[in-house]
This record gives C-alpha cells, sequence and structure tokens, in this order.
C-alpha cells in the first residue's frame, strides 16, 4: 500500500488504481489550472487580433458573408468565439459532470474504492473552473470590444441537445445512464481536439488562446482518466449493455463532430444580416463543411483497447 499525504492509501500493484492517482490525484496541486495564480486579462487584451478563426466559420467562403463590411464581420467573429466558450461551458455542465457524478457515485456497481472516487471529484472541481475560465474569457470580449452579446440569447449547444434526445430516447433508467457515460468518455478524451481548433491559430487573440491552452492542459490528464474508467466500467457490462454503450460513443462522436448551425442561424439573425437564411440552408444543402472535430484518435485508442474497434461502426478513415 501507498500512502499520500492527501489521499487515502492505494494499491501499487493495481494497475489502474496506480495509473490514476498517479496521473491526476497525486499531482493535482502542481497540475491543476484551478490551482495556479490568475493574471489580469485586460493587459492581455490585443484588438488587433481576430476572436475567432475565420476558418471555423461555416458560411465563410459564402458570397453573403464575404461581402458584408468588416465591422459586420467582427462581430460575427466575436460572436463565434463567445458560442465556442457557451459550447465548452455547456458541455462541462451538462455532459461531463453528471457523468462524472456518476462515476464518483459508483454508479455503474464496479467497487470503486476512495481514491478513485476522489480522483475523479478533483477532476470535477476543474471542469467548474474550467466553465469559470471560459465565462470570464466571453465577459472580457464583451468588456473590451463593448458589446453585449449574452450567452443567454444562444441555444444549448447541439452536443448538449443531442444527448438531451438520447437520455429521452432511452428505454430504461440504466441505458440513459450508459448513454450519459458515453458521452462524458467521447467529450473528455476528444475535447482537445476542439481547443485545438483555437490553440494552434496565432491569427487569434492571445487571451483567446492562453485560455484553451490552460484548459487543454487538465484535459490531457482527465482524457487518461475517463478512458481508465471507461474501461473498468466496460469490462463489468453484459452484452447487450456494451452495444449500448458502444452505440452511445458513436452518437457522441457524430455530435461532437456536427458543425452547429442553430447557434450560427441565431447569431446571424441577432445580427440581422440580410440573405442569412438563404445562406446557411445553402451551405447546409451543399454538404462541403468539414467535421469540426476530425481527431478520434483517443477513442479510437480506446475501443482498440476494449478489443472492439471493429465493432463500433465507425469508418476511422
Amino acid at each position: 500500500m501507498i500512502e499520500h499525504p492527501s489521499l487515502p492509501d492505494y494499491d501499487s500493484d493495481d494497475a489502474v488504481e496506480s495509473a490514476i492517482v498517479s496521473r491526476l490525484a497525486g499531482n493535482w496541486a502542481q497540475r491543476a489550472t484551478v490551482k495556479k495564480p490568475e493574471h489580469d486579462l485586460d493587459d492581455l487584451f490585443d484588438h488587433s487580433k481576430h476572436d475567432y478563426p475565420e476558418a471555423l466559420i461555416p458560411f465563410a467562403e459564402h458570397d453573403t458573408y464575404r461581402t458584408l463590411p468588416e465591422p459586420a464581420k467582427e462581430r460575427i467573429r466575436a460572436w463565434g468565439w463567445i458560442s465556442f466558450n457557451k459550447n465548452v461551458m455547456d458541455v462541462e455542465q451538462h455532459v461531463v459532470q453528471p457523468g462524472f457524478s456518476l462515476l464518483a457515485l459508483d454508479a455503474f456497481g464496479t467497487g470503486m474504492g476512495d481514491t478513485l472516487a476522489i480522483a475523479v471529484t478533483q477532476a470535477m472541481v476543474d471542469e467548474q473552473y474550467h466553465t469559470l475560465m471560459h465565462l470570464n474569457a466571453s465577459a472580457l470580449t464583451r468588456r473590451r470590444r463593448g458589446w453585449a452579446m449574452p450567452e443567454r440569447a444562444l441555444p444549448f449547444s447541439g452536443v448538449v441537445r443531442r444527448q438531451r434526445a438520447a437520455q429521452l430516447a432511452a428505454t430504461s433508467g440504466s441505458d440513459a445512464t450508459l448513454s450519459a457515460l458515453a458521452y462524458t468518455t467521447v467529450a473528455e478524451i476528444s475535447i482537445t481536439s476542439y481547443l485545438d481548433l483555437i490553440e494552434d491559430n496565432d491569427m487569434i487573440q492571445p487571451v483567446n488562446r492562453a485560455t484553451v491552452k490552460l484548459h487543454n492542459r487538465d484535459e490531457y490528464c482527465h482524457a487518461s482518466i475517463a478512458d481508465e474508467m471507461a474501461a473498468i466500467v466496460f469490462d463489468t457490462l453484459s452484452f447487450g449493455d456494451r452495444r449500448l454503450f458502444l452505440d452511445g460513443l458513436a452518437a457522441a462522436m457524430e455530435s461532437f463532430s456536427a458543425t452547429d448551425f442553430s447557434t450560427w442561424s441565431t447569431i446571424l439573425r441577432l445580427e440581422q444580416i440580410v440573405g442569412a437564411e438563404e445562406m446557411v440552408r445553402e451551405v447546409q444543402e451543399s454538404g462541403s463543411r468539414r467535421k469540426l472535430v476530425q481527431d478520434y484518435s483517443g477513442i479510437r485508442s480506446l475501443c482498440r483497447k476494449l478489443d472492439v474497434e471493429d465493432e463500433i461502426g465507425i469508418d476511422w478513415g
């Protein structure tokens, strides 16, 4: 047994417990963004930078958008950043937190002890702070740009809407619980790919890039936790429940990949862009948009570990 000053003893011979504790619980004070001092964001704001990548705007190549005056484009880009943050916050609060809560309470009956419950709960604390980080980032944009742009004007993110639809379609409470775990697993293992869309773009507001970089630092660790937890649960499931979980993973991947046209339509309506409905309809019908999140290598690695890579029904190519 190993003693840790802030954690219960854990079995160093148990590969899962050792991996989880060493990756998250054991170094949380040094690793977690929530434990770091905060900086004055206003001093870092650069008015000359874009708030959001033009390439991520689904209608950026459409003539209606291209002929807009630059001030209108600037506002749409700011809305893009606000909606990006809202999507992250929605996923953290309505997808990840409920799933982690189920794991912390051992809702799947895997017999996880205090050490693993603490590791998951620490991740939940991280997620709460990530929500605050993205809320601060949106508030900074509103403050420095002088525009209202409230999150409440936008609908729930497409991921949350699809996750809720899956919950309502579940035929039993246990099925709904498995669906929730599937969405949480995909969110935590794949969110780094979503955050990379901002972090890797040097044309973007440095505060925005710094926000996602700090968030990403925690999520790389959370991905390993979600991976291990999913494997623990999967090992206990019946054949039928395994099928439900795999179907949930596939549905969750599809929801994370999809462009949320409902949110963009709301933004264009709020900005009173002439011809917006036709533009969005034409872009949707053209099928020209690439998937937003394309890197599901982490989920593929999990499926390979579970020996179900060819059973999930996904074209990994």
